[in-house]
């Protein structure tokens, strides 16, 4: 009888050896529940939830270019990611905190093996922000207005830096002992964000910019997609490299000295190095012809679509919005007089792409007769802002004539930009640099602004509460009259049947 119970432990023993790995996931799943039920990553990943809830409706006005969108799921993740690090940390010190590091001699799992399997536990988390990546983006492309289309290396950003948060935290517990090493690395990591955000701001193809999990151009206009020149392929890559050589270091140095360790690590690393020298690299030569052509000559790149008594050429990416655009320039040319009402006018879609993400370049007025630029936003001000432009060439024929208005011909321009819409006053406001409806102030459109003097403005307001009723078969009858060169705002006034206000046309 002593035999069997002497033989018993043995052939445990021998069972638990043969099969550590798959301890490794038990400990792992284990670990994972309870790295997702921690307050601080429950906490960051509520509010990462609200935080797209509340941008997307105002993602690109409600018309978002999905190439713009991809790279907007960078920065979520970044507060989970930090949470994720703080308690990955903690979970491997826990043993530590809780003086039970001595009994891990009798178990089946070398030290080195419970690293894996906290690495391990990452994944779920890794696999939720995915998730909610997946989600926000998802929304964008629901969007009616959606254009464009997204990358999947863009993407990928998110849950990379969640995935390498974790094993940063993972790791640090390995080399660091103490529970206050992670609190101390959150807070050099967000004095440090202010400096990397420097290094980062080098121009394209600049090495240093892209050490940095999340890079963001400064513009503020959407491009094609074909010419934004982001090495998003690369950066993942390089990020995965980087994730991959952190993880396998902290199983190293606890003990995981094993040939497959090893060969694991180089592979990472030199993962890691050649996405590192990939996105360092300068934008092919193919982008940047490719960015001029757009630029300087986008018929030869451009659609285009007959709508009423306007055509309308856009990148390929934008054309699904040309039946939006006729709707409003249909509007403004309806309330025209004269020959204006039935000129065929061109909308063309316009761009500044010479500088990628780098830089808003200003586009200028065109000095074609009734050519109409469009810019790649719309939604909100862009709306009265396009508008605007239609009225000013049906008035002046050509933008570049808007460079030197200053007289009563801006009163005649705005009502017909804005009185079709359905509250007149709040679409001036948005149009107007300061958001005011009183007082000289520049309007926007998506060339040049135009400067409008605060006679102008209250001429414009009076019109508004006449009503366009009254007000429509004046505009048509005195086309010719309100139309021409250096007539007076109070003339106009005069001719619409508003009173006229005191001063001259004085433009500043």
């Amino acid at each position: 009888m002593s035999a069997v119970l002497d033989k018993a432990p043995l052939t445990a023993h021998t069972e638990g050896q043969r099969q550590p790995w798959a301890a490794v996931v038990q400990l792992a799943r284990f670990e994972a529940r309870k790295l997702l039920l921690c307050a601080p990553v429950l906490g960051t990943f509520a509010l990462y939830v609200v935080w797209i809830v509340w941008r997307m409706p105002s993602t690109g006005n409600g018309f978002p270019a999905l190439q713009d969108v991809d790279r907007a799921t960078q920065t979520g993740p970044m507060l989970p990611a930090l949470a994720v690090m703080l308690c990955a940390n903690q979970a491997v010190l826990r043993s530590r905190r809780q003086d039970t590091d001595r009994h891990f001699g009798v178990l089946v799992l070398e030290p080195w093996r419970r690293t894996v399997a906290h690495v391990l536990s990452v994944v779920p988390v890794v696999a939720l922000t995915a998730l909610l990546v997946a989600a926000q983006f998802t929304w964008a492309v629901l969007e009616p207005g959606s254009v464009g289309s997204g990358s999947v290396n863009e993407l990928l950003v998110g849950p990379l830096t969640v995935l390498l948060a974790g094993a940063v935290g993972v790791l640090l517990a390995r080399l660091v002992r103490s529970p206050f090493a992670a609190p101390m690395l959150l807070v050099l990591a967000f004095f440090s964000t202010l400096f990397l955000g420097a290094v980062a701001s080098g121009g394209e193809g600049s090495a240093t910019r892209w050490l940095v999990p999340v890079v963001d151009g400064s513009s503020s206009t959407s491009l094609p997609s074909d010419l934004l020149g982001r090495p998003a392929a690369w950066h993942a890559l390089y990020l995965l490299g980087l994730a991959l050589t952190v993880a396998l270091a902290a199983v190293l140095v606890n003990g995981g000295r094993t040939k497959t360790v090893a060969a694991l690590l180089v592979v990472a690393i030199g993962l890691g190095t050649w996405g590192a020298v990939g996105q360092a690299g300068k934008v092919p030569k193919a982008t940047i012809t490719a960015r001029e052509v757009a630029t300087v000559t986008p018929e030869k790149v451009q659609s285009c679509e007959r709508h009423g008594r306007a055509t309308y050429c856009a990148y390929p990416e934008w054309m699904p919005r040309a039946t939006t655009w006729a709707n409003v320039t249909d509007h403004v040319q309806s309330l025209a007089g004269g020959t204006a009402s039935r000129e065929h006018l061109l909308v063309r879609q316009r761009v500044d792409a010479r500088y990628g993400m780098d830089g808003d370049g200003a586009i200028q007025p065109s000095p074609v007769p009734y050519q109409v630029t469009v810019g790649t936003g719309w939604g909100g001000p862009r709306v009265p802002e396009f508008a605007a432009a239609v009225s000013a060439v049906l008035v002046l024929r050509t933008e570049k004539a808007a460079e030197q208005l200053c007289d009563g011909r801006m009163v005649t321009i705005m009502w017909l930009a804005l009185n079709w819409q359905s509250d007149p006053l709040a679409e001036l406001s948005k149009v107007r640099l300061d958001d005011s409806i009183t007082g000289s102030a520049l309007v926007l459109s998506p060339t040049d602004p135009m400067s409008m003097t605060a006679e102008q403005t209250t001429v414009v307001r009076e019109l508004f509460k006449a009503g366009g009723t009254s007000v429509a078969p004046k505009v048509k009858a005195h086309w010719a009259e309100l139309t021409t060169p250096k007539v007076t705002t109070a003339r106009v006034a005069e001719l619409l049947g508003v009173k006229a206000p005191a001063g001259a046309d004085k433009c500043s």
